[in-house]
């Protein structure tokens, strides 16, 4: 297991050195002047060609990718050309809201996908089933911008229950110690802050979890007919096991690292694709930091975010794999 892990680690040096050539070539591809958007359309061009230098965006290409290359190696992610502040601690800041908003959407989408999937294989061709599997496809389906507004309009104008956007509410305080809310308003016992940034987080979670929580439930469903048609699964039925036994002890069990890689690579694009959600419900986190520095063409914050996210994807791949060997035990990685 050791050597497994050593050698995926060592793995990750190549893909984040083409990581970073491919988003920082892309992003200097991009039409637009990071000096111009500073400035301004009323800048003339003395002006704009002075910021240019102090930015040193007319060094070469290879010039300005090997200044970004052995900053980031030293730990320096630069600093936002809009701001001026430096892009790891805008990450610090922003990373945990994405990271409690990404968790608690594979949460629900887990929880829900695959009791539905296993319930849909059990029950297969009844009304759940058909139920269940059409409104899955309706979950693949149905644009995320347009359900959080339907969401909002629905829960937050209409009935009033829900608030429509930003973490916490004008008035709460809380005393953050590691900027995930709900944990920090544990840690604090301020149960006023957890009421409040509970019901914050729902609507973007569920609205978040909506297209991982039908990926779930299809490849659950497919995964359990499958292993309900073999033999040791009729051989526990005919011995009398009570059906819950059965279908979650053996069955499940037995379908579930399918299901385990789908959650492991959904909870990887959540992390790095919460752009829309984020961005409807005001949620500061990374993805609308992102999106606001695309728009700003904020050369260092994209590059920085892009590579931060890409090693959050890679390191929940190996723990994905690495679970594999206490769900199966017959796996071997050596």
């Amino acid at each position: 297991m050791l050597n497994y892990i050593i050698r995926r680690l060592v793995m990750i040096i190549p893909v984040l050195l083409g990581v970073s050539i491919i988003a920082f070539s892309l992003l200097h591809m991009i039409p637009g002047d990071p000096a111009r958007s500073m400035l301004g359309n009323k800048a003339n061009e003395a002006q704009l060609e002075q910021l240019r230098e102090e930015l040193r965006l007319n060094d070469p290409y290879l010039v300005q990718y090997g200044r970004f290359v052995t900053s980031t190696l030293q730990g320096d992610l630069g600093k936002s050309v809009k701001s001026n502040n430096p892009v790891g601690e805008e990450l610090k800041n922003r990373l945990p809201a994405t990271m409690e908003l990404s968790l608690f959407a594979i949460f629900i989408a887990t929880v829900v996908g695959v009791l539905a999937g296993v319930i849909a294989a059990v029950k297969q061709y009844s009304w759940f089933d058909n139920l269940s599997m059409t409104g899955a496809l309706f979950g693949v389906s149905i644009p995320i911008f347009w359900l959080g507004l339907m969401m909002i309009m629905l829960f937050s104008v209409t009935l009033q229950w829900l608030p429509p956007s930003g973490r916490l509410s004008t008035g709460v305080e809380l005393d953050t110690i590691t900027n995930f809310y709900i944990l920090d308003s544990i840690l604090t016992l301020n149960w006023t802050a957890f009421k409040d940034s509970v019901t914050h987080l729902l609507m973007p979670g569920i609205a978040l979890g909506t297209i991982p929580m039908a990926i779930i439930a299809r490849m659950t469903r497919s995964s359990m007919l499958e292993v309900l048609n073999q033999d040791y699964i009729r051989t526990a039925n005919a011995k009398g096991l009570a059906s819950y036994l059965v279908v979650f002890q053996h069955a499940l069990k037995n379908a579930f690292l399918p299901v385990l890689t789908v959650i492991g690579l959904q909870f990887g694009f959540l992390l790095g694709g919460a752009v829309l959600t984020e961005t409807i419900f005001s949620w500061p986190g990374v993805g609308r930091y992102v999106l606001q520095a695309i728009l700003g063409r904020d050369y260092p914050v994209v590059q920085s975010t892009i590579l931060v996210v890409a090693v959050m994807f890679v390191f929940i791949n190996l723990l994905t794999d690495i679970l594999y060997k206490y769900i199966d035990p017959r796996i071997r990685f050596d």
